[in-house]
Protein backbone atom coordinates (compact mmCIF):
# COMPACT_ATOMS: atom_id res chain seq x y z
CA UNK A 1 0.00 0.00 0.00
CA UNK A 2 1.33 3.40 -0.96
CA UNK A 3 1.90 5.86 1.87
CA UNK A 4 0.60 9.33 1.66
CA UNK A 5 3.00 12.17 1.02
CA UNK A 6 3.42 14.31 4.17
CA UNK A 7 2.01 17.73 3.79
CA UNK A 8 4.17 20.79 4.27
CA UNK A 9 3.40 22.87 7.35
CA UNK A 10 1.74 26.12 6.58
CA UNK A 11 4.17 28.09 8.75
CA UNK A 12 7.29 26.43 7.32
CA UNK A 13 9.79 28.24 5.10
CA UNK A 14 9.32 28.60 1.36
CA UNK A 15 11.02 26.04 -0.83
CA UNK A 16 13.07 28.63 -2.61
CA UNK A 17 14.46 30.28 0.55
CA UNK A 18 18.01 29.43 1.76
CA UNK A 19 17.84 28.18 5.35
CA UNK A 20 21.28 26.52 5.49
CA UNK A 21 19.97 23.02 5.76
CA UNK A 22 21.09 22.06 2.26
CA UNK A 23 24.68 23.12 2.90
CA UNK A 24 24.78 21.18 6.19
CA UNK A 25 23.56 18.02 4.53
CA UNK A 26 26.12 18.32 1.74
CA UNK A 27 29.00 18.78 4.23
CA UNK A 28 28.05 15.59 6.00
CA UNK A 29 28.80 13.49 2.90
CA UNK A 30 32.00 11.43 2.94
CA UNK A 31 34.79 12.38 0.58
CA UNK A 32 36.40 9.17 -0.71
CA UNK A 33 39.62 11.03 -1.58
CA UNK A 34 40.17 12.79 1.82
CA UNK A 35 38.49 10.49 4.32
CA UNK A 36 37.92 6.98 2.97
CA UNK A 37 36.93 5.64 6.37
CA UNK A 38 33.27 5.60 7.20
CA UNK A 39 31.77 6.80 10.45
CA UNK A 40 32.97 10.36 10.26
CA UNK A 41 31.19 12.55 12.79
CA UNK A 42 28.91 15.11 11.36
CA UNK A 43 30.50 18.44 10.62
CA UNK A 44 29.58 21.42 12.69
CA UNK A 45 28.32 24.35 10.73
CA UNK A 46 30.68 27.26 10.68
CA UNK A 47 29.88 30.06 12.97
CA UNK A 48 30.68 32.77 10.56
CA UNK A 49 28.43 31.45 7.76
CA UNK A 50 25.98 33.90 6.42
CA UNK A 51 23.12 32.89 4.13
CA UNK A 52 23.23 34.22 0.59
CA UNK A 53 20.92 37.10 -0.10
CA UNK A 54 17.81 36.39 -2.09
CA UNK A 55 17.98 37.59 -5.76
CA UNK A 56 15.26 40.01 -6.60
CA UNK A 57 14.31 40.37 -10.32
CA UNK A 58 14.35 43.95 -11.42
CA UNK A 59 11.84 45.23 -13.99
CA UNK A 60 13.10 45.39 -17.60
CA UNK A 61 13.58 48.79 -19.03
CA UNK A 62 13.79 49.20 -22.83
CA UNK A 63 16.99 50.91 -23.87
CA UNK A 64 17.04 53.04 -27.02
CA UNK A 65 19.38 52.03 -29.85
CA UNK A 66 22.34 54.25 -30.34
CA UNK A 67 22.91 55.58 -33.81
CA UNK A 68 26.09 54.21 -35.39
CA UNK A 69 28.86 56.71 -35.60
CA UNK A 70 30.61 57.24 -38.96
CA UNK A 71 33.99 55.60 -39.29
CA UNK A 72 36.90 58.00 -38.93
CA UNK A 73 38.80 58.80 -42.08
CA UNK A 74 42.29 57.35 -42.18
CA UNK A 75 45.10 59.81 -41.74
CA UNK A 76 48.09 59.23 -43.97
CA UNK A 77 51.53 60.51 -43.05
CA UNK A 78 53.13 62.90 -45.44
CA UNK A 79 56.04 61.41 -47.36
CA UNK A 80 59.50 62.89 -46.62
CA UNK A 81 60.48 65.71 -48.87
CA UNK A 82 63.66 65.12 -50.87
CA UNK A 83 65.58 67.93 -52.63
CA UNK A 84 66.17 65.63 -55.61
CA UNK A 85 62.61 64.39 -55.91
CA UNK A 86 59.76 66.45 -57.18
CA UNK A 87 56.32 65.00 -56.78
CA UNK A 88 54.14 65.13 -59.88
CA UNK A 89 51.47 67.71 -59.91
CA UNK A 90 47.91 66.48 -60.01
CA UNK A 91 44.78 68.36 -60.44
CA UNK A 92 42.79 68.83 -57.34
CA UNK A 93 39.87 66.52 -57.12
CA UNK A 94 36.84 66.87 -55.07
CA UNK A 95 36.97 65.11 -51.75
CA UNK A 96 34.94 61.91 -51.68
CA UNK A 97 31.59 62.28 -50.16
CA UNK A 98 31.27 61.00 -46.64
CA UNK A 99 29.17 57.86 -46.39
CA UNK A 100 25.74 58.54 -45.10
CA UNK A 101 24.82 56.68 -41.97
CA UNK A 102 22.34 53.88 -42.52
CA UNK A 103 18.74 54.44 -41.69
CA UNK A 104 17.79 53.38 -38.19
CA UNK A 105 16.15 50.01 -37.98
CA UNK A 106 12.69 50.25 -36.51
CA UNK A 107 12.21 48.28 -33.34
CA UNK A 108 9.18 46.14 -33.09
CA UNK A 109 6.95 46.85 -30.17
CA UNK A 110 6.28 43.53 -28.50
CA UNK A 111 3.58 45.03 -26.35
CA UNK A 112 1.40 45.82 -29.31
CA UNK A 113 -0.13 43.50 -31.85
CA UNK A 114 -0.89 44.26 -35.49
CA UNK A 115 -3.18 42.59 -37.99
CA UNK A 116 -1.29 40.77 -40.75
CA UNK A 117 -2.22 41.74 -44.35
CA UNK A 118 -4.20 39.22 -46.33
CA UNK A 119 -2.07 37.77 -49.14
CA UNK A 120 -3.93 36.69 -52.25
CA UNK A 121 -3.28 33.15 -53.39
CA UNK A 122 -1.29 32.90 -56.65
CA UNK A 123 -2.82 31.27 -59.74
CA UNK A 124 -2.62 27.47 -59.82
CA UNK A 125 -0.11 27.44 -62.69
CA UNK A 126 2.33 29.96 -61.09
CA UNK A 127 4.59 28.88 -58.18
CA UNK A 128 4.32 30.73 -54.88
CA UNK A 129 7.85 32.05 -55.11
CA UNK A 130 7.26 33.50 -58.60
CA UNK A 131 3.91 35.00 -57.62
CA UNK A 132 5.55 36.96 -54.78
CA UNK A 133 8.16 38.35 -57.20
CA UNK A 134 10.99 36.38 -55.56
CA UNK A 135 12.88 33.90 -57.74
CA UNK A 136 12.51 30.33 -56.63
CA UNK A 137 15.65 28.73 -55.24
CA UNK A 138 14.06 25.32 -54.85
CA UNK A 139 15.48 22.56 -57.03
CA UNK A 140 13.56 21.98 -60.28
CA UNK A 141 10.96 19.28 -60.26
CA UNK A 142 11.94 15.99 -61.79
CA UNK A 143 11.02 15.82 -65.48
CA UNK A 144 8.74 13.20 -66.89
CA UNK A 145 10.38 9.93 -67.71
CA UNK A 146 11.18 10.58 -71.37
CA UNK A 147 14.60 9.02 -71.62
CA UNK A 148 18.13 10.18 -71.04
CA UNK A 149 17.87 12.99 -73.61
CA UNK A 150 14.73 14.37 -71.95
CA UNK A 151 16.37 14.29 -68.50
CA UNK A 152 19.46 16.09 -69.80
CA UNK A 153 17.29 18.71 -71.48
CA UNK A 154 15.29 19.21 -68.26
CA UNK A 155 18.52 19.52 -66.27
CA UNK A 156 19.89 22.15 -68.66
CA UNK A 157 16.63 24.08 -68.53
CA UNK A 158 16.56 23.86 -64.76
CA UNK A 159 20.12 25.19 -64.47
CA UNK A 160 19.40 28.04 -66.86
CA UNK A 161 16.30 29.01 -64.91
CA UNK A 162 18.29 29.05 -61.61
CA UNK A 163 20.99 31.28 -63.07
CA UNK A 164 18.42 33.61 -64.60
CA UNK A 165 16.55 33.67 -61.31
CA UNK A 166 19.56 35.25 -59.65
CA UNK A 167 19.12 38.21 -61.98
CA UNK A 168 15.37 38.29 -61.58
CA UNK A 169 14.73 36.98 -65.08
CA UNK A 170 14.04 33.67 -66.79
CA UNK A 171 11.66 32.35 -64.15
CA UNK A 172 8.46 32.93 -66.16
CA UNK A 173 10.08 31.42 -69.26
CA UNK A 174 10.43 28.06 -67.49
CA UNK A 175 6.64 27.54 -67.48
CA UNK A 176 6.28 27.06 -71.31
CA UNK A 177 9.26 24.68 -71.27
CA UNK A 178 7.64 22.64 -68.54
CA UNK A 179 4.38 22.58 -70.54
CA UNK A 180 6.26 21.41 -73.63
CA UNK A 181 8.00 18.69 -71.65
CA UNK A 182 4.66 17.57 -70.24
CA UNK A 183 3.12 17.51 -73.73
CA UNK A 184 6.07 15.53 -75.14
CA UNK A 185 6.02 12.99 -72.33
CA UNK A 186 5.49 9.41 -73.57
CA UNK A 187 1.93 8.18 -73.46
CA UNK A 188 0.77 4.98 -71.91
CA UNK A 189 -0.09 2.01 -74.09
CA UNK A 190 -3.81 2.71 -73.94
CA UNK A 191 -3.37 6.39 -74.77
CA UNK A 192 -0.90 5.57 -77.55
CA UNK A 193 -3.36 3.05 -79.01
CA UNK A 194 -6.18 5.60 -78.88
CA UNK A 195 -4.00 8.27 -80.51
CA UNK A 196 -2.96 5.87 -83.28
CA UNK A 197 -6.58 4.90 -83.87
CA UNK A 198 -7.64 8.56 -84.02
CA UNK A 199 -4.82 9.32 -86.46
CA UNK A 200 -6.04 6.68 -88.91
CA UNK A 201 -8.19 7.90 -91.79
CA UNK A 202 -11.81 6.90 -91.91
CA UNK A 203 -13.17 4.76 -94.79
CA UNK A 204 -14.90 7.81 -96.25
CA UNK A 205 -11.62 9.74 -96.39
CA UNK A 206 -9.85 6.79 -98.01
CA UNK A 207 -12.64 6.38 -100.56
CA UNK A 208 -12.59 10.08 -101.42
CA UNK A 209 -8.85 9.92 -101.92
CA UNK A 210 -9.17 6.93 -104.24
CA UNK A 211 -11.91 8.65 -106.25
CA UNK A 212 -9.83 11.82 -106.47
CA UNK A 213 -6.80 9.90 -107.66
CA UNK A 214 -8.92 8.13 -110.27
CA UNK A 215 -10.27 11.43 -111.54
CA UNK A 216 -6.79 12.93 -111.69
CA UNK A 217 -5.44 9.88 -113.55
CA UNK A 218 -8.37 9.94 -115.97
CA UNK A 219 -7.87 13.64 -116.61
CA UNK A 220 -4.17 13.17 -117.29
CA UNK A 221 -4.89 10.29 -119.69
CA UNK A 222 -7.53 12.32 -121.52
CA UNK A 223 -5.14 15.24 -121.84
CA UNK A 224 -2.48 12.96 -123.26
CA UNK A 225 -5.00 11.46 -125.71
CA UNK A 226 -6.13 14.89 -126.90
CA UNK A 227 -2.52 15.95 -127.32
CA UNK A 228 -1.83 12.82 -129.34
CA UNK A 229 -4.87 13.28 -131.57
CA UNK A 230 -4.58 16.99 -132.23
CA UNK A 231 -0.83 17.39 -132.39
CA UNK A 232 1.18 14.21 -132.78
CA UNK A 233 -1.05 12.61 -135.44
CA UNK A 234 -0.69 15.73 -137.59
CA UNK A 235 3.08 15.74 -137.20
CA UNK A 236 3.32 12.08 -138.14
CA UNK A 237 0.83 12.32 -141.05
CA UNK A 238 2.61 15.33 -142.55
CA UNK A 239 5.88 13.43 -142.52
CA UNK A 240 4.33 10.43 -144.25
CA UNK A 241 2.40 12.51 -146.82
CA UNK A 242 5.44 14.60 -147.77
CA UNK A 243 7.50 11.47 -148.14
CA UNK A 244 4.89 9.87 -150.43
CA UNK A 245 4.63 13.02 -152.61
CA UNK A 246 8.40 13.25 -153.01
CA UNK A 247 8.59 9.57 -153.97
CA UNK A 248 5.90 10.09 -156.64
CA UNK A 249 7.70 13.03 -158.22
CA UNK A 250 10.95 11.07 -158.26
CA UNK A 251 9.24 8.16 -160.00
CA UNK A 252 7.62 10.39 -162.60
CA UNK A 253 10.90 12.10 -163.42
CA UNK A 254 12.65 8.76 -164.00
CA UNK A 255 9.85 6.87 -165.89
CA UNK A 256 9.74 6.67 -169.70
CA UNK A 257 6.36 5.03 -170.29
CA UNK A 258 2.92 6.64 -169.90
CA UNK A 259 1.70 5.70 -166.40
CA UNK A 260 -1.96 6.51 -167.14
CA UNK A 261 -3.90 3.38 -166.32
CA UNK A 262 -7.41 2.37 -165.37
CA UNK A 263 -8.29 2.48 -161.62
CA UNK A 264 -8.09 -1.27 -161.25
CA UNK A 265 -4.42 -1.33 -162.08
CA UNK A 266 -3.48 0.57 -158.83
CA UNK A 267 -3.27 -1.41 -155.63
CA UNK A 268 -5.02 -0.09 -152.48
CA UNK A 269 -2.90 2.54 -150.79
CA UNK A 270 -0.72 3.14 -153.84
CA UNK A 271 -0.23 6.78 -154.72
CA UNK A 272 -0.80 7.94 -158.30
CA UNK A 273 -1.37 11.76 -158.15
CA UNK A 274 -0.81 14.93 -156.13
CA UNK A 275 -3.52 17.49 -155.33
CA UNK A 276 -2.87 21.22 -154.84
CA UNK A 277 -5.35 23.70 -153.33
CA UNK A 278 -3.55 27.07 -153.65
CA UNK A 279 -6.09 29.03 -151.60
CA UNK A 280 -5.67 26.69 -148.59
CA UNK A 281 -1.94 26.04 -149.16
CA UNK A 282 -2.58 22.30 -149.38
CA UNK A 283 -0.34 19.76 -151.11
CA UNK A 284 -1.14 16.10 -150.51
CA UNK A 285 -0.69 12.81 -152.41
CA UNK A 286 -3.70 10.92 -153.77
CA UNK A 287 -3.78 7.17 -153.18
CA UNK A 288 -6.12 4.43 -154.33
CA UNK A 289 -8.94 3.63 -151.88
CA UNK A 290 -10.36 5.32 -148.79
CA UNK A 291 -8.97 2.97 -146.15
CA UNK A 292 -8.63 4.80 -142.85
CA UNK A 293 -5.53 2.95 -141.72
CA UNK A 294 -3.68 2.63 -145.03
CA UNK A 295 -4.58 5.94 -146.66
CA UNK A 296 -6.46 8.57 -144.67
CA UNK A 297 -4.56 8.25 -141.35
CA UNK A 298 -1.29 8.74 -143.25
CA UNK A 299 -2.30 12.24 -144.31
CA UNK A 300 -3.13 11.23 -147.92
CA UNK A 301 -6.28 11.84 -149.98
CA UNK A 302 -8.21 8.70 -150.93
CA UNK A 303 -9.88 7.97 -154.26
CA UNK A 304 -13.27 6.26 -154.18
CA UNK A 305 -13.11 2.97 -156.02
CA UNK A 306 -14.77 -0.42 -155.91
CA UNK A 307 -18.55 -0.48 -156.11
CA UNK A 308 -18.81 3.30 -156.48
CA UNK A 309 -16.55 3.17 -159.58
CA UNK A 310 -15.63 6.86 -159.71
CA UNK A 311 -13.63 8.13 -162.67
CA UNK A 312 -9.92 9.05 -162.89
CA UNK A 313 -8.70 12.56 -163.88
CA UNK A 314 -7.66 11.46 -167.39
CA UNK A 315 -11.08 9.87 -168.20
CA UNK A 316 -13.09 11.70 -170.89
CA UNK A 317 -16.23 11.77 -168.71
CA UNK A 318 -17.02 10.94 -165.14
CA UNK A 319 -16.80 12.20 -161.53
CA UNK A 320 -13.36 12.15 -159.90
CA UNK A 321 -14.41 11.79 -156.20
CA UNK A 322 -11.94 11.86 -153.30
CA UNK A 323 -12.06 12.00 -149.47
CA UNK A 324 -9.71 13.13 -146.65
CA UNK A 325 -9.69 13.97 -142.94
CA UNK A 326 -10.95 17.33 -141.77
CA UNK A 327 -9.34 17.07 -138.31
CA UNK A 328 -6.25 15.18 -137.12
CA UNK A 329 -3.95 12.96 -139.19
CA UNK A 330 -2.73 15.77 -141.39
CA UNK A 331 -6.28 17.24 -141.90
CA UNK A 332 -5.85 18.14 -145.63
CA UNK A 333 -9.56 19.05 -146.05
CA UNK A 334 -10.03 21.01 -142.82
CA UNK A 335 -10.87 24.32 -144.50
CA UNK A 336 -12.57 23.22 -147.73
CA UNK A 337 -15.71 24.90 -146.44
CA UNK A 338 -13.89 28.19 -147.22
CA UNK A 339 -13.78 27.37 -150.92
CA UNK A 340 -16.12 29.44 -153.07
CA UNK A 341 -17.05 29.28 -156.75
CA UNK A 342 -14.11 30.29 -158.89
CA UNK A 343 -11.36 28.87 -156.65
CA UNK A 344 -8.94 26.46 -158.34
CA UNK A 345 -7.88 22.89 -157.51
CA UNK A 346 -4.99 21.28 -159.43
CA UNK A 347 -4.33 17.53 -159.78
CA UNK A 348 -0.86 16.51 -160.98
CA UNK A 349 -0.20 13.10 -162.53
CA UNK A 350 2.85 11.58 -164.20
CA UNK A 351 2.19 13.40 -167.50
CA UNK A 352 -0.52 16.05 -167.00
CA UNK A 353 -1.81 18.91 -164.85
CA UNK A 354 -5.62 18.92 -164.43
CA UNK A 355 -7.12 22.21 -163.26
CA UNK A 356 -10.64 22.22 -161.73
CA UNK A 357 -12.76 25.25 -160.86
CA UNK A 358 -15.09 25.15 -157.80
CA UNK A 359 -18.77 25.55 -158.76
CA UNK A 360 -20.92 24.65 -155.71
CA UNK A 361 -20.99 22.93 -152.30
CA UNK A 362 -23.30 21.02 -149.96
CA UNK A 363 -22.78 22.00 -146.29
CA UNK A 364 -24.05 18.74 -144.80
CA UNK A 365 -25.47 15.42 -145.92
CA UNK A 366 -25.72 11.95 -144.38
CA UNK A 367 -22.87 9.51 -145.00
CA UNK A 368 -25.32 7.18 -146.73
CA UNK A 369 -25.99 9.70 -149.50
CA UNK A 370 -23.85 8.22 -152.28
CA UNK A 371 -25.71 10.08 -155.01
CA UNK A 372 -23.21 12.91 -154.63
CA UNK A 373 -20.56 10.53 -156.05
CA UNK A 374 -22.41 9.55 -159.23
CA UNK A 375 -21.04 10.57 -162.72
CA UNK A 376 -23.60 13.38 -162.66
CA UNK A 377 -23.62 14.21 -158.92
CA UNK A 378 -27.03 14.90 -157.36
CA UNK A 379 -27.36 18.40 -155.90
CA UNK A 380 -24.31 19.74 -157.73
CA UNK A 381 -26.27 21.58 -160.39
CA UNK A 382 -24.72 19.56 -163.21
CA UNK A 383 -27.24 18.19 -165.68
CA UNK A 384 -25.09 16.62 -168.39
CA UNK A 385 -22.11 14.27 -168.35
CA UNK A 386 -18.73 15.90 -167.98
CA UNK A 387 -15.39 15.79 -166.19
CA UNK A 388 -16.25 16.67 -162.61
CA UNK A 389 -14.46 16.80 -159.23
CA UNK A 390 -16.03 15.93 -155.84
CA UNK A 391 -14.36 16.64 -152.47
CA UNK A 392 -15.85 14.97 -149.37
CA UNK A 393 -14.99 15.24 -145.66
CA UNK A 394 -16.60 14.96 -142.22
CA UNK A 395 -18.72 17.64 -140.59
CA UNK A 396 -19.07 19.13 -137.98
CA UNK A 397 -15.44 19.32 -137.02
CA UNK A 398 -14.05 16.63 -134.73
CA UNK A 399 -17.01 14.41 -135.54
CA UNK A 400 -18.04 12.02 -138.32
CA UNK A 401 -21.79 12.50 -138.09
CA UNK A 402 -22.35 14.01 -141.57
CA UNK A 403 -20.43 14.84 -144.74
CA UNK A 404 -19.41 18.14 -146.35
CA UNK A 405 -19.42 18.11 -150.19
CA UNK A 406 -17.64 20.51 -152.59
CA UNK A 407 -17.95 20.19 -156.43
CA UNK A 408 -15.89 21.48 -159.31
CA UNK A 409 -15.44 20.95 -163.07
CA UNK A 410 -12.38 20.56 -165.30
CA UNK A 411 -11.31 23.82 -166.95
CA UNK A 412 -7.74 23.07 -168.13
CA UNK A 413 -5.55 20.08 -168.99
CA UNK A 414 -1.85 20.88 -169.35
CA UNK A 415 1.09 18.50 -170.04
CA UNK A 416 3.81 18.51 -167.41
CA UNK A 417 6.39 19.10 -170.13
CA UNK A 418 4.94 22.60 -170.64
CA UNK A 419 5.38 23.56 -167.00
CA UNK A 420 2.98 24.36 -164.20
CA UNK A 421 -0.46 25.84 -164.88
CA UNK A 422 -1.30 29.44 -164.07
CA UNK A 423 -3.12 28.44 -160.84
CA UNK A 424 0.16 27.17 -159.34
CA UNK A 425 2.38 29.88 -160.81
CA UNK A 426 0.25 32.78 -159.61
CA UNK A 427 -0.03 31.28 -156.15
Amino acid sequence: MTTLRPERPADGPMSYEDTGQFRAVVEQLDDPLNDPLPGRPPAVPEADHHPEPVFTELPFEEQPFAEPEPEPRPVFAEPPVSPWFRAPEFEEQAAPAEPEPPDPVPVADVAQTARLPVVEAPPPDVPVEEADGVPSLAPPTAPADGGRAARRKAARQGGGGHRAGGRGQGAPAAAPDAAQEAASAPLSRVEARRAAKAAKDSPAVIASRIVGELFITTGVLMLLFVTYQLWWTNVRAHQQANGAANNLQHQWDSASADPNRVPGTFSPGQGFAIMYIPKLDVKAPIAQGVSKHNVLDKGMIGHYDGALNTAMPWDKTGNFAVAAHRNTHGEPFRYINHLVPGDKVVVETATEYYTYQITSSLPTTPPSNTNVLKPIPAGSGFTAPGRYLTLTTCTPEFTSTNRLIVWGKLVEERPRSKGKPDALVSS
